[in-house]
């Protein structure tokens, strides 16, 4: 068995997955438009910049929406909106599930009982529906998406940590800590929680992508953030003209492929790399 000793290894085994080393690059041409945006397309993505459903490669190079709006400006834009919210809620999902996960593994008993009857509560309601009324409760926002997404991607994470924490929390190195005294809350997040921190960086990466479709959906369906471009907006704005005008629905939607793709390719690429039974030596 091969074990990753540093930072050299890791690389090492990461580039031989080709397709990983591909979901990287597509991932950093993504990242760098979302944060170059503001000074590709320095004017509001809003703004009327021409006539309306002019086709692409003309005077606009992915042309222009029914209002004239241009197409490229908002995929650009677009790239922040769900790189930032699929980012910010798939951190506080992992913060959360890992905080919940790592108690009601480690202190077992009536603490697990409680802690994943709560758990289980989450998963019986349907996450997408959860999602749609958590967002029509707060009003539609940035804030109110990061908070339901969050509110329904965390069980995942939860349930993973706890089986990781079973597995180690007999270990000898922890009864070792034990015996010298050691508080739980040390034992807890300086002795287990870097022990598996593979598993759950692998799990975070997926769950970027399932928050970015999220995002896209509740977009779709009105439900984002009204002052905000984001592709699940275009795509929704776009749907009435999708016989005549293919472009509008179909370049937003090309570039929640190409991400969604990118963050699993290289998501399992993290997955053989950590896991040495997965990986071809």
């Amino acid at each position: 068995m091969e074990i990753i000793k540093n930072n050299t290894d890791f690389l090492r085994l990461f580039v031989r997955n080709r397709a990983a080393v591909i979901g990287l690059i597509l991932l950093i041409i993504i990242i760098l438009l979302a944060l170059l945006a503001p000074f590709i397309y320095p004017e509001n993505p809003f703004k009327t910049v021409g006539k309306p459903l002019l086709e692409p490669f003309g005077d606009f190079f992915l042309g222009t929406d029914r209002l004239g709006r241009d197409v490229a400006a908002g995929v650009v834009h677009g790239a922040r909106t769900s790189i930032l919210i699929a980012s910010i809620a798939t951190m506080l999902s992992v913060i959360f599930g890992t905080t919940i996960g790592s108690l009601s593994g480690y202190y077992g008993g009536q603490m697990d009982n409680l802690l994943m009857r709560f758990t289980e509560f989450f998963q019986t309601i349907p996450s997408f529906v959860f999602a749609i009324v958590l967002v029509a409760i707060l009003q539609p926002s940035i804030q109110s998406i990061v908070i339901a997404i969050t509110v329904v991607t965390w069980p995942p994470v939860a349930r993973l940590v706890r089986g990781e924490f079973i597995a180690m929390r007999n270990r000898e190195f922890v009864e070792a800590c034990v015996c010298l005294g050691m508080k739980d809350f040390a034992i807890i997040f300086r002795e287990i929680l870097p022990n598996v921190l593979s598993p759950i960086l692998v799990t975070g990466s997926l769950m970027t992508a399932t928050a970015i479709l999220i995002e896209s959906a509740l977009a779709f369906l009105g439900l984002g953030d009204p002052n905000v471009m984001s592709w699940g907006f275009m795509i929704g704005s776009g749907r009435e003209f999708l016989r005549t005008a293919w472009w509008l629905c179909a370049i937003p939607g090309i570039a929640i492929l190409v991400t969604v793709l990118g963050i699993n390719l290289v998501g399992e690429g993290l997955n053989d790399t950590f896991n040495p039974k997965l990986r071809n030596l």
